[in-house]
Formats: structure tokens, sequence, C-alpha cells
């Protein structure tokens, strides 16, 4: 793979994922709460349906640079990106909140941003080094990068009891 066209489309990713997870915080509302809406974004304030924001723009660009770059480095890689991304948002948000006792709009925003790039930077360093490359990687990395987003889809219409699914405005979970 030419690192130029690599570059290209990581960086396209990376502007994608920050664009289409800002995007899809509204969507569900202005859709008037559709259901097919709320596949893709958040249907509420909880951390889970913010970390929504970031796996699904995420699965959706991974499986179109994968076809794309027709590379058996892709796959693994970005699933292990996902799941630091995935792991930073609850964890900053907790920590600042602990600390400072409450919330603030802005950071948690930086804190999504951070979360993006962190996911990009672990995807990169993996692909640049050709770490979980080969057949065996691949196949694992789609089959986690699938099944990140079928736990959100499953989630988004029958939440678990807990905390992070409980929307702080409202107090509901999920949609249904």
């Amino acid at each position: 793979m030419k690192n130029t066209r690599w570059q290209a489309w990581e960086t396209i990713g990376l502007l994608w994922t920050l664009a289409a997870g800002n995007l899809l915080h509204f969507v569900y509302q202005w859709t008037g709460e559709s259901t097919v809406a709320g596949l893709f974004a958040a249907v509420n304030e909880s951390t889970w349906e913010h970390m929504k924001l970031l796996a699904v723009p995420w699965v959706l660009f991974s499986l179109v640079e994968y076809i794309a770059l027709r590379t058996d480095g892709v796959a693994a890689p970005r699933a292990a990106g996902l799941l630091a991304g995935l792991a930073a948002i609850p964890t900053l948000f907790y920590t600042y909140k602990g600390i400072v006792g409450q919330g603030y709009m802005i950071v948690d925003i930086l804190i999504f941003q951070v979360s993006v790039l962190l996911a990009f930077w672990v995807s990169r360093v993996l692909q640049k080094g050709r770490r979980l490359a080969g057949g065996a990687w691949t196949v694992a990395g789609l089959l986690v990068l699938l099944g990140i987003w079928a736990v959100f889809l499953l989630f988004t219409f029958q939440p678990p009891e807990l905390a992070i699914f409980i929307d702080p405005v409202t107090g509901t979970r999920g949609i249904g």
C-alpha cells in the first residue's frame, strides 16, 4: 500500500469521524426521534450514547477503507483503535466529572475530540508498523468492528440497567 494513499485515507477518516460524530449527536432529535436514525445516532445524553458517536462513523469508515485499500493490515488496527477511543470516553468523562463535581459541555466535546484522535493514533501506529496484519488478524478485526456495532444496536433498544446507559437529563435509557 502506498504511504501517501494510506495517509490520505486516514486523514479523510479522521475528518469524517469528527464531523459525523458531532452531527450524529443531533440527528435523532432532528428526525423526530426516528427509530432508523437511532440505529446510527445518539438517542439520549447517556455516556454510552456518546460513545456511539465514535463507534458508528468509525465502523462505517473502517469497512469502506478496508474494501478500498484491499489490504490485510487495516481491520485489526482499526478495531484496536476503536477500542482505545471507546475506553477513553468514559474514562476521561467520569474522571473529570468526579474531580470537578459537574459536567461542562465544552469539556464533553473536547473529550470526544481527544478520544477520536487517540483512536486514530493507535490505529495509525499499528497499521504503520504492520502489526496485526495477516488473514487471521483481518478476520478478527472485522468481527470486532461488526460486533461493536451490533452491541451498540442492541443496547440502543435494550440497554442494561447500568449508570453508563442512563440519560442524566431525563433518567431514561435507550429507546423503546
